[in-house]
């Protein structure tokens, strides 16, 4: 078997949960786990300039393979050099395989066990995608880590519908293996599905582990199930993952869910949603979201968290900032931007720390108890 090009390195345990401390090793670089990847899904984080996310200590970075398929496509970016060379970005890199968005299309697309009929959502013309033509496309992007094209079924869904969605998944799996034409160079991880249902969880964990791939990913969660049942299928499931492996939680990164992830030893997160909601002008602070858009900030002259040692909190007033999003001028969500991902990209440094310190669970408690959540 042709030696992984991503290798992680566990350094230390929580002597009272399930966190971990670990070390992710890449062709672009090593990465300190827990980790927060911000979403770059058209091969630029929104408003953040390449040499801001490194400024900020971002090793690795998402991108999006159905997006950049679509425009400007797989071959212009590998003409320029990859992701990498295309981007002008120094880090890591992970590409998902696309299947959240072509599974979201609903109106859209077709599902066979062979792949996914869809049309474009910028002009309508068809598409199809299955396992051997996502890691085409995955392996012209050039990312250092690719994830296996799974369907990520809906919330709720039945028994019956789960099953041979899982079969399917599972499958696919198998087949991106087989079409994965660059292993030497980048770690295809394997997507673990199946619901809510406990024995479905533990099937598609075992199934892809006997795969001996890099790294597995649980998908399928944050898709509208209540947190405590999203934290119990965590707890359940990651027991049945490789603890050689790094373990990536798909699509979640409210600071909540950070901790809740890390806790039952999840290494790898991604979200839009500080990027999203700094667009709406909403910021996290170390004592919850504040919406600078609001009228009792329009003479407020603190910086948008006076614990946060970032450039913009440093330099600027909300009052300031306040202004630039009523004006809608640029700079306004380039420094909310900016803020969100450096706070937290901080708190999972903490996290870090707090791991390595045997005190995890009390800086968890000391977190929500200033940002205002009730403590699991």
């Amino acid at each position: 078997m042709t030696q992984s090009p991503v290798r992680y390195e566990l350094l230390q345990r929580c002597n009272r949960t399930g966190a971990r401390r670990g070390r992710l090793h890449t062709p672009h670089g090593s990465i300190e786990t827990p980790v927060f990847m911000p979403v770059g899904t058209q091969a630029t984080v929104k408003t953040v300039a390449p040499w801001e996310l490194s400024e900020m200590g971002a090793g690795i970075i998402l991108s999006n393979t159905y997006h950049l398929h679509l425009r400007p496509g797989e071959d212009l970016v590998r003409e320029a050099g990859g992701l990498h060379g295309f981007m002008r970005w120094d880090g890591a890199i992970l590409t998902d395989s696309g299947g959240f968005q072509v599974f979201s299309l609903s109106d859209l697309r077709k599902i066979t066990d062979e792949g996914v009929q869809f049309r474009s959502h910028l002009d309508g013309s068809p598409r199809f995608f299955s396992p051997e033509s996502v890691m085409a496309i995955e392996n012209a992007l050039g990312a250092d880590i690719i994830m296996a094209f799974d369907e990520c079924p809906p919330y709720p869904a039945s028994r019956e519908y789960l099953e041979v969605s899982l079969r399917r998944t599972l499958d696919w799996a198998t087949r991106c293996k087989v079409a994965h034409r660059r292993p030497e160079s980048q770690a295809l991880f394997g997507i673990v599905q199946g619901g809510e249902h406990r024995d479905l969880r533990r099937h598609a964990a075992e199934a892809l582990v006997e795969l001996d791939l890099p790294g597995y990913a649980v998908g399928g969660l944050s898709v509208g199930e209540p947190k405590p049942l999203m934290c119990e299928i965590l707890e359940y499931t990651t027991p049945f993952l490789p603890a050689d492996r790094p373990r990536y939680l798909m699509g979640v990164g409210s600071p909540d869910d950070l901790f809740e992830g890390v806790e039952r030893g999840i290494d790898m997160f991604d979200c839009v949603l500080p990027t999203r909601i700094a667009r709406n002008g909403t910021v996290l602070t170390s004592r919850g979201k504040l919406v600078i858009r609001n009228a009792v900030y329009a003479r407020d002259f603190r910086p948008l968290d006076e614990e946060c040692d970032c450039r913009v909190c440093q330099t600027f007033t909300r009052a300031y900032i306040r202004h630039l999003i009523k004006a809608d001028e640029v700079l306004g969500i380039r420094l909310t931007t900016y803020h969100n991902l450096y706070f937290l990209l901080r708190t999972m440094e903490r996290i870090r720390d707090a791991i390595v310190e045997q005190r995890f669970p009390e800086y968890k408690r000391e977190f929500y108890a200033k940002y205002g959540y009730s403590s699991s």
